[in-house]
């Protein structure tokens, strides 16, 4: 690989992105391999009497670019449970706070229109593709795809759980979950945050809302649906009994049997259609952890800036001297020995709060214009992603329509062309 296109380099050059085109132009792991989980499998650990169950899914991953050296092997498999998954996503939530970082599948089963659990293989399944949709996000980042926690985490077969403990990410993690744990309230919101913000909540609730009514339609269509199997049954019996009748009653129960057996399918693929929703929800969660750690920084200028001033305060009053009551009753004062000595501690702690403060508005800057481009990438992508989702998700009504008005028509004709 040359040293153009090599992944230092791109990292270097993220420093320099002005616009949304800068970003989207940059290298990605994606261009130089391609990622699947190709299957999953259940595992037990434990002893013989005391049974823990869990799933394993195998990576797999192949190098398209003959000429990229950033992974070891040309192809490679690897077997991570989800807990590593959940382990990768926590890491890069703190290692890249700018970053709308891509959310991970459900761990448990929300907004489910029938009762099933996280071994149940049509769930497994489903997960099996959230999880490779979550790679294919990251691996598309320009910056995320080449970390190297990243890198390993595709193939690094044993010691990666202690290697990326060892980069220190949970001590921040904490500290992170401390910090944002603590009551916010800013002088002077960054507005155009807070529009963020306020967003995310809003596209959360709704989209929740969406899939809690979806949930309940389909609940109560598949019912209504699978009901009709009692239509079939008895039309097929009543055929037995009628001699003119009874093929065009057998065969309008066929038709009736059908309605009921379509929805397994229609279920099925719009249940499909609601992870890609859901993703979304769980992305809505990432865009305001995001503005979240931009109040924190905000935050810190803030309180920087408080300090100053009561530092420079306590710095007037020491060289005024004692201004108590005792002095003013009595004439006291403090030697100037004393007082120089006081001003000049609290003239290298004012310059220190200085710089602070320095450091602090460059951190905040820093993070605002990285946020802005990640900001405006997601919600690119959203768009995309939520037109496509939707059209889809209607599509499938209409389909679902159609098939069981051909059904009730085929079953008209059944009684009309009986004699």
């Amino acid at each position: 690989m040359s040293s153009e296109s090599s992944p230092a380099k791109h990292s270097k050059s993220l420093n320099n992105i002005q616009a949304l085109e800068d970003f989207e132009n940059q290298d990605a792991l994606i261009k130089h391999v391609d990622i699947t989980i190709v299957e999953s499998e259940k595992r037990a650990n434990g002893t013989l009497h005391v049974r823990d169950h869990y799933t394993v899914y195998l990576i797999d991953v192949k190098v398209t670019d003959s000429e990229y050296k950033q992974l070891q092997t040309k192809i490679s498999t690897i077997w991570r449970r989800y807990t590593e998954f959940e382990q990768i996503h926590d890491y890069l939530q703190v290692t890249y706070p700018h970053v709308v970082i891509p959310p991970l599948p459900e761990k448990r089963i929300i907004y489910a229109w029938r009762k099933s659990d996280t071994t149940d293989p049509e769930f497994i399944e489903r997960r099996r593709a959230g999880l490779e949709n979550f790679l294919l996000r990251v691996a598309s980042h320009p910056q995320l795809c080449f970390d190297d926690q990243f890198i390993n985490f595709l193939q690094q077969e044993h010691g990666w759980r202690e290697t990326i403990t060892d980069s220190g990410y949970l001590l921040q993690a904490e500290n992170k979950i401390k910090s944002l744990s603590l009551s916010i309230r800013l002088k002077k919101p960054d507005p155009e945050i807070d529009g963020v913000k306020c967003y995310g909540k809003q596209l959360e609730t709704n989209l929740g809302n969406f899939l809690y009514t979806r949930s309940k339609i389909i609940e109560k269509n598949y019912a209504l649906c699978k009901l009709h199997a009692n239509y079939g049954k008895l039309f097929s019996e009543w055929s037995v009994i009628e001699k003119e009748m009874g093929d065009g009653l057998q065969k309008a129960g066929h038709y009736f049997d059908s309605i009921a057996d379509s929805i397994e399918s229609i279920a099925e693929d719009e249940e499909q259609l609601a992870d890609q929703l859901k993703e979304y929800l769980f992305y809505a969660a990432a865009l305001q952890h995001l503005c979240a750690n931009h109040e924190a920084l905000q935050r810190n200028l803030e309180n920087a800036n408080d300090a100053l001033t009561n530092r420079i305060a306590e710095r007037n009053r020491a060289a005024a001297g004692k201004s108590g009551i005792m002095s003013r009753l009595f004439g006291t004062t403090e030697p100037d020995i004393v007082r120089d000595q006081s001003t000049r501690a609290l003239d290298a702690k004012i310059l220190a709060d200085t710089h602070a403060i320095e450091r602090a508005r460059a951190d905040l800057e820093e993070f605002r214009k990285k946020a802005a481009i990640e900001i405006e990438y997601f919600q690119k992508q959203k768009d995309k992603d939520l037109h496509e989702s939707l059209v889809n998700f209607i599509a499938l009504q209409v389909k679902s329509a159609k098939k069981n008005l051909q059904a009730w028509t085929q079953i008209k004709e059944c009684l009309q062309n009986m004699p």
